[in-house]
């Protein structure tokens, strides 16, 4: 029997058909509530759309989708609007095709008509453009474009007067810490000082923070406190343990930090993909 595909019930973030966009930062939360319904479908009542770009699809990467359907379920509804007695697919093909690998009967999904799925957009394109936005609003609102509307960085960018380049970078900042998208809300933190922590561990965003608020810093002085912090923690490594080559291949051979101190070994992983990734090598 088909495992039920999970994802609902569990409020209106698993609307949200990514892992970056949250409801806390999402300024078009109440539109999307008026415009959406959260439903399972049969699988076999949805189809893709014929004039999407993206055709083809490698077979390992569904099958490695698949895979973790059958484990977890759908963690993340597609997206379709309703033509005739079907819902064509808007965003999450790939999670459609892998699902029916999986041998899934129904998916979750957000159905919206095609009218509110156009008012939708035009709403998200609004606040985008608005000046009172922070950074990480911004950056949720050109996410929601990314993944529920299927638009590329350069079409985003098009419709919100901006440069792909910039819409990429305003994005990235969604993989920062909670605390950081926090700190950058309550404080008015500025996007280019908040940029080098995205990259940094938790524990120095943690150190790091209080400084930014209280002291003001600049982009390059956040640079600087990290690479001084890197030099100096790599040196203490190099002295305090005996097994520098040897986490250095599992570095390698695992793709992930790895520590090695006394008779333990640590993997670590930046976020919660590359630690499901970490997983599936063991």
């Amino acid at each position: 029997m088909a495992k039920k595909s999970m994802g609902l019930g569990r409020g209106f973030e698993s609307l949200i058909p990514t892992n970056l966009v949250e409801e806390e930062f999402d300024p078009t939360l109440k539109e999307d509530q008026k415009m959406s319904q959260l439903v399972e479908l049969d699988i076999e009542t949805v189809v893709r759309d014929e004039e999407q770009p993206r055709k083809n699809f490698t077979k390992e990467s569904l099958n490695e989708l698949a895979a973790s359907i059958k484990e977890h379920g759908v963690l993340q509804p597609i997206v379709v609007v309703k033509v005739g007695k079907n819902y064509q697919i808007v965003a999450g093909e790939r999670r459609w095709r892998a699902s029916q690998i999986a041998g899934l009967e129904k998916i979750p999904a957000i159905v919206r008509t095609l009218n509110a799925q156009n008012k939708l957009e035009l709403s998200i394109i609004e606040n985008a453009q608005r000046e009172d936005l922070n950074p990480i609003e911004l950056a949720t609102a050109y996410a929601k474009l990314k993944n529920q509307f299927n638009l590329s960085n350069e079409e985003i960018g098009q419709r919100v007067g901006k440069s792909a380049g910039s819409v990429v970078n305003t994005m990235r900042l969604l993989k920062l810490p909670e605390e950081a998208k926090k700190a950058m809300q309550e404080h008015n933190l500025m996007e280019g000082p908040m940029r080098p922590l995205i990259s940094a561990e938790p524990e120095m965003v943690h150190e790091i923070l209080p400084k930014m608020i209280e002291e003001g810093w600049s982009a390059r002085k956040v640079e600087r406190y990290i690479a001084d912090h890197k030099k100096k923690s790599s040196t203490n490594v190099i002295k305090n343990t005996p097994y520098v080559k040897e986490e250095a291949k599992l570095c390698k051979k695992y793709d992930a930090e790895v520590r090695v101190r006394g008779r333990s070994v640590t993997f670590s992983a930046k976020n919660d993909e590359e630690f499901r990734a970490l997983l599936e090598k063991f």
